[in-house]
């Protein structure tokens, strides 16, 4: 699987040899003299490409094409339409053809000499500007000023032209305005193109350095020349190496280095996390988190995003974290940010941001118990890119008016796609069956179907679940565990009795019971059942399998034994096989499990107390603990001897709180 994962994130991998040097504008150049080993073009910067580009389009002028062939055609929709207003307005018949041959005359002179289409993109608050005239693919620089637009070819037409009648004057005017249209028009695509050539034919560079030539000498300040210089030196050295260095090399170099990091997880998980490195599903979703943000990295990297932190690299610490605990979400974070440092510039700074970020990230979640709780994560982590910022740039610049405040942009972009973790841990649970606090948060409310339904149905063991949750929390709390885990599993673990819920003492409402006509080994199997249709129940409505764990364990592999002690009393001349009589286990391997153990059989056994006092209780949890120990049922747990006593002192207390019992002080005394 690790194999895997560094061959996926490595072929991905950008495969060009990475430039040796980290140099940045203002700083002391503390490597040896640079000398160039080979001769480079001086690239202009950004700045003064973007000048030369805008220099450059304000010489190209707007390409406007004349369409002589357009006349004919208006000349021809004019002289029919001519006839029928002429004959439609009953003017004398001897005057139409003077008329219109003037007319025709004028509009023909005026298509000559050009009707424009005035661009306002090109005036620029100009009355007139000046374009390129495209005629028969012949060019020609003219104002636009030398034509006419429609409104002053109408003026000119009314001017010049002469006739007797005013009302056939107006008729020929309407018409003349009907028929005037551009015969100059903008050419957007040919002007585009010529734009284009323009800018492509502008030169990127400004001067040489020769092979030899002394680039910087050590101890040296790297001012904007120098600065300049080096930034042509490593693009230069980059393409070059892209085309002649081994692509397998490097590939090999990723691979080594890739897979040593993913080690070092191994080990570590081995050492430290023998839960995570021996569950293939945990171990697949922390490689898996690992290759997509590496990924996203190697995407960002190839379409060339103006800056790389727009990548939310806190989001694995914070998915880690709220999954699983504060030191793997460290751990892990740190090796993304070790291997994501070949690949991004200012190397150290960018360690530096993420880190700080990512050590902000986990302590400012230390259970996401609110969904608000993420937004103010977001905040701190956004205060720690911001600090990070400023002391960085005042640290190069010295100067507040020298920030470059958009440059903080991407980290505000990358914390808010932080945010993306409330959804992904959703779904990460469900993929790979792993609970976080906010599930079992929505699984502890007792408002949900299932606890309801057990409410419902067993409601004296929904009262016992109760009580067992409020031992078990405040147990685990006090020795250190998952409190929320513990409550969950108190909750849900006698969740089997829902079916025949007659058939346990807590939900009987009368002496009767209904294993008074059963046969003890009958009964041990309807209790000991329970275990198994919680574990049915559960799985049905796709409770996490760590809150399945605590049905399981929860009586461990005990004997039934009121049930075991009638058989032997009432038939002692049979043959008994005490696996009958026995829970089939696991024995608890958590402390969270072997607490929740405890406090079962404390609160089931303290329900039998007919004379609740501060001795009986006592003797009671001591009895009842004493016992689960010589039963070998907390082998498998990280419980200590301390951690026993101190869960004895909060049962006794919390036990005497809840039957009411007041301390006799006097008999101290």
């Amino acid at each position: 699987m690790m194999v895997l994962t560094v061959l996926i994130i490595t072929f991905f991998l950008p495969k060009q040899p990475r430039f040796r040097y980290e140099f940045q504008k203002g700083k002391v150049w503390l490597n040896k003299d640079l000398v160039s080993p080979f001769s480079f073009a001086i690239l202009k910067t950004n700045p003064q490409v973007t000048t030369d580009k805008q220099d450059a389009l304000e010489n190209v002028l707007p390409i406007y094409r004349y369409s002589p062939e357009l006349y004919t055609a208006v000349e021809e929709a004019y002289s029919n339409e001519f006839d029928v207003k002429w004959r439609g307005n009953a003017f004398p018949e001897e005057e139409k053809i003077p008329n219109k041959i003037a007319s025709l005359k004028l509009l023909k002179s005026i298509y000559e000499k050009g009707i424009i289409a005035v661009n306002p993109k090109h005036q620029k608050g100009r009355k007139y500007y000046d374009i390129s005239l495209l005629n028969n693919n012949i060019s020609k620089t003219i104002s636009t000023q030398d034509a006419f637009t429609v409104q002053t070819a109408l003026d000119y037409f009314n001017t010049t032209f002469t006739s007797t009648k005013v009302k056939e004057k107006e008729v020929v005017m309407n018409l003349v305005e009907d028929h005037l249209q551009p015969n100059i028009v903008f050419d957007e695509k040919l002007t585009a193109i010529v734009q284009n050539n323009t800018i492509n034919s502008l030169s990127t560079t400004r001067g040489m350095v020769q092979k030899g030539e002394l680039i910087i000498a050590k101890n040296n300040v790297i001012d904007d020349e120098v600065f300049q210089k080096l930034q042509s030196f490593k693009e230069t050295y980059e393409a070059q190496t892209k085309t002649i260095g081994d692509s397998k090399l490097v590939y090999l170099g990723q691979i080594l280095l890739v897979g040593f990091i993913l080690s070092l997880l191994m080990v570590f998980l081995s050492m430290f996390r023998k839960d995570i490195f021996s569950d293939n599903r945990q171990l697949s979703l922390l490689l898996l988190i690992i290759t997509m943000l590496l990924l996203a990295l190697t995407w960002s990297i190839k379409l060339n995003l103006p800056s790389l932190y727009y990548i939310p690299f806190c989001i694995v610490p914070i998915i880690i974290r709220i999954l699983f605990d504060t030191r793997l979400a460290l751990y892990l974070h740190l090796l993304v940010i070790l291997i994501a440092g070949f690949f991004v510039p200012n190397s150290f700074e960018f360690v530096f941001y993420q880190v700080t970020a990512g050590m902000v990230a986990i302590y400012s979640i230390r259970n996401l118990i609110k969904r608000e709780q993420l937004l103010l994560s977001a905040l701190f982590i956004l205060t720690a890119y911001f600090i990070c910022f400023v002391g960085i740039a005042l640290l190069r610049d010295g100067s507040f008016q020298e920030i470059e405040w958009m440059n903080f942009v991407p980290f505000i972009i990358s914390v808010l796609l932080s945010l993306l973790a409330y959804p992904l841990i959703y779904a990460f649970e469900r993929v790979f069956g792993i609970t976080s606090d906010v599930a079992l948060i929505e699984l502890t409310n007792t408002n949900n179907k299932l606890l309801r339904e057990l409410a419902f149905k067993a409601p004296g063991t929904f009262q016992h679940s109760l009580q067992v949750a409020n031992l078990a929390e405040a147990a685990i709390f006090k020795i250190g565990g998952n409190s929320l885990l513990v409550r969950a599993g108190a909750l849900y673990h006698d969740i089997g009795k829902i079916e025949n819920p007659q058939y346990f003492i807590e939900n009987q409402n009368t002496t009767l019971s209904p294993h008074d006509k059963l046969p003890y080994e009958q009964s041990a199997q309807i209790i000991i059942k329970h275990v198994h249709k919680g574990i049915e129940i559960t799985r049905r409505h796709q409770l996490p399998e760590s809150v399945i764990d605590f049905i399981r364990t929860h009586h461990g592999n005990t004997r039934v034994d009121y049930f075991y002690q009638s058989f032997l009393k009432n038939s002692p001349e049979k043959f008994v096989d005490e696996n009958i009589f026995r829970y089939p286990g696991p024995i608890p391997f958590s402390k969270e499990t072997g607490v929740l153990m405890l406090a079962d059989s404390v609160e089931a056994a303290s329900r039998s107390i007919k004379n609740p006092n501060a001795q009986n209780i006592n003797d009671l949890v001591e009895r009842i603990i004493n016992y689960k120990l010589e039963q070998n049922q907390l082998d498998n747990c990280d419980l200590t001897l301390k951690d026993i006593e101190t869960i004895k002192l909060i049962f006794k207390t919390m036990l005497m709180s809840i039957y009411h019992v007041r301390i006799d002080y006097l008999q101290n005394v």
